[in-house]
């Protein structure tokens, strides 16, 4: 079943010079790289479930304004450099095979069988974003294995791994964290054993990795992101656990994420790490709740109130209910999530070993209730006080995909909605100019026009969030997960 838009499969990679209906701003001269599920059905009549086992797919947008490396194209002033491609990973190959074993949440593994694998071969479907680390760019999953990947020509140039003797993990967070003013990458691996571990690294702007804490935990929670500060990182510990002795055992036969079990009774615990010494700073329960992705964090009162908004879902049946049968049966519920803002009084200061675990507390504000998905802010504020937030608007409950994109001011409470161009539309992504004003840039969005059967890329304004540009793609874009805009990777002239 794939009639439902936006969970189809796009079988066909295009490379194409696209024309503009609008104007390009000069300075957008860079490229967005998104990633995401680009097929659900396999070889031999096999699919996968899940919206998050769909086979990796990269798309390039690579802005030139005034069309100087491809000449005119269609007539425009401006062109947009497009491709598309399958990541050819280990995990595609098998499915092209007929070999597909199982991923998130299709296919069945004891936990046994599973910590092997992630031992061995650790999953390579990289289908959740694409970062750079050093001079390399490397599609990322929750797997410690990410795929090397050409920015030109969106192949696959191998796969990297740490292999070092510093402590690692057999699952990772999806998401790096970059601090702006150094450069540097931060990620947190889980290792499973008798006692379980949260291993918390940076990665230097030359891909050197170092090692800055471990925190021990019973029983290891399912965790997508995690957020930083200038001088903490901050670990959200749902209350979707494993038991981690089960992993060396045989056990019962299931998908591997429905082997983590929803534990409500335990709450909530945030963890908080001092970024230089490693010491674990504070870790405060709250009620139990379920989350993907952190916002934004930033620090108030020199250091010693941590602030955390967090795109948050009242619990983890959000992960069963992205199966693809309930998303193309309408059932949009587990994608809308609210705006919450966490405040952290750690009982410290700052640079300092005078920190009490006991003295933290915890503080929840609801900002935003009405729907939103995979929220994100400038990247000119990530670790930083943040007054805009751009996400997908969702209704509550929703029955459908998003209609529109949002910006949210976490100042004032307004919200200003863009629902033109399209049926429905993914990820905004923030560019920013670098003026003064916060909002001075452009967001990048790519909608679905079911009736033309396309997607198309949209520019809108920053500020007044409305649109600036609008590009046709040659195709429908299956609904996909995240971007990066990545400056450096300008239009070249033989595109």
């Amino acid at each position: 079943m794939e009639s439902r838009p936006g969970f189809h499969s796009l079988e066909e990679s295009r490379a194409a010079s696209l024309a503009v209906d609008g104007s390009l701003p000069e300075w957008l001269t860079g490229s967005l790289v998104r990633n995401g599920p680009g097929a659900f059905s396999l070889s031999e009549g096999n699919s996968v479930n899940h919206w998050f086992d769909g086979m990796a797919m990269c798309y390039r947008f690579t802005f030139d304004p005034g069309n100087e490396a491809g000449g005119s194209v269609d007539g425009s002033e401006d062109a947009v450099h497009y491709r598309n491609r399958f990541l050819e990973t280990d995990a595609y190959e098998a499915a092209q095979a007929g070999e597909f074993n199982g991923g998130f949440a299709t296919g069945s593994t004891t936990l046994r069988e599973r910590l092997k694998t992630l031992f061995t071969e650790p999953y390579d479907n990289t289908n959740i974003i694409v970062e750079r680390v050093g001079d390399r760019y490397l599609a990322l999953t929750e797997s410690p294995r990410a795929v090397v990947v050409d920015p030109d020509t969106l192949a696959v140039d191998g796969h990297f791994q740490y292999d070092g003797s510093e402590p690692a993990g057999q699952l990772a967070c999806a998401h790096l964290k970059r601090d702006p003013s150094t450069g540097t990458l931060f990620n947190v691996e889980t290792e499973f054993g008798r006692t379980s571990e949260y291993h918390v690294h940076a990665l230097t702007n030359g891909g050197q990795r170092r090692h800055i804490a471990s925190v021990e935990t019973d029983a290891p929670a399912y965790m997508h992101s995690f957020a930083l500060t200038p001088h903490y990182v901050v670990l959200t510990e749902f209350p979707l656990r494993v038991d981690p002795l089960a992993f060396f055992k045989p056990g019962q036969q299931a998908p591997f994420i429905e082997q983590f079990e929803w534990q409500p009774d335990r709450g909530t615990r945030v963890v908080v790490v001092d970024r230089s010494s490693g010491e674990l700073v504070a870790d405060p329960l709250t009620d139990a709740l379920f989350g993907f992705h952190h916002v934004n964090a930033f620090e108030r009162d020199a250091g010693t109130e941590l602030v955390l908004d967090l795109e948050t879902i009242p619990d983890a049946t959000a992960i069963t209910d992205l199966s693809l049968d309930s998303l193309r049966n309408g059932d949009m519920n587990a994608v809308a999530g609210r705006l919450e803002r966490f405040t952290i009084d750690i009982g410290g200061v700052t640079g300092t070993a005078r920190y009490d675990t006991e003295e933290a507390t915890i503080d929840r504000e609801m900002l935003y209730n009405e729907g939103t998905a995979l929220p994100t802010v400038s990247p000119a504020r990530w670790c930083q006080p943040h007054r805009y937030v751009y996400a997908m608007s969702m209704d509550q409950p929703a029955t459908e995909w998003a209609t529109g994109v949002m910006k949210y001011d976490t100042e004032t409470g307004d919200v200003v909605e863009f629902q033109r161009g399209g049926d429905y539309f993914g990820e905004p992504v923030f560019v920013p100019q670098g003026g003064a004003a916060e909002d001075s840039g452009v967001v990048l969005t790519v909608a679905l026009d079911v009736d033309a059967d396309r997607s198309r890329l949209l520019v809108l304004d920053g500020e007044r969030f409305d649109e600036r540009a609008r590009v046709d793609l040659p195709h429908p874009a299956p609904f996909d997960f995240h971007g990066r805009y990545f400056p450096e990777l300008k239009a070249k002239a033989n595109e």
